[in-house]
């Protein structure tokens, strides 16, 4: 009797040796960008957090930063599958989201709602964009059978978009209003 188990598809870190080596190229550069991203987020949000007007908001992004702090831990993991050092490749998307935020608190008046509405605003541009990225890369480990990694990308996917849903509900049930009643 054959044994069925040896017919089913193996799911394993390792890459499959038909795998094309410019996708795999592709996605450890997709992996070291968003390491990149990650990490200067934790330098970020806290500049964010200490322009916050209210304590909502800037709870929400201390609550982030944790997060954060956490994916790059996550990543170093996916690092470790995948049996590569971990090296981060700038980011010009995460660096320019970045500058556009420190632009509204600079624009912006200090205490007022409408700093926090250009705070929200920044922030869900920045989520948004982890949301894309570790959607792409959660199929794309998917598809190169790397199911390890895959789930470690699905859990920071999710943790992105409850970050995205939060801000969400500050601004919809309180601080647009504040601002839009702001002298």
């Amino acid at each position: 009797m054959k044994n069925t188990s040896d017919s089913e598809p193996k799911f394993s870190t390792q890459t499959p040796a038909k795998a094309e080596p410019a996708l795999m190229e592709l996605f450890l550069d997709s992996i070291k960008d968003i390491y990149w991203a990650e990490n200067h987020l934790v330098k970020t949000l806290p500049k964010m957090q200490k322009a916050a007007t209210t304590e909502k908001l800037a709870n929400a992004i201390g609550q982030h930063l944790t997060q954060t702090k956490g994916h790059v831990e996550l990543l170093n993991q996916v690092f470790e599958l995948l049996g590569e050092k971990a090296v981060a490749k700038k980011c010009d998307a995460m660096e320019g989201l970045a500058k556009e935020g420190e632009g509204i608190i600079e624009s912006t008046e200090q205490g007022t709602a409408t700093r926090d509405v250009g705070i929200i605003l920044a922030s869900q541009k920045v989520e948004h964009y982890e949301i894309a990225t570790y959607g792409g890369l959660t199929q794309l480990a998917k598809t190169l059978n790397l199911t390890d990694v895959a789930d470690i990308f699905a859990q920071i996917l999710a943790e992105e978009k409850d970050a995205d849903a939060i801000l969400t509900d500050i601004a919809e049930n309180d601080i647009n209003y504040t601002a839009a009643e702001e002298a």
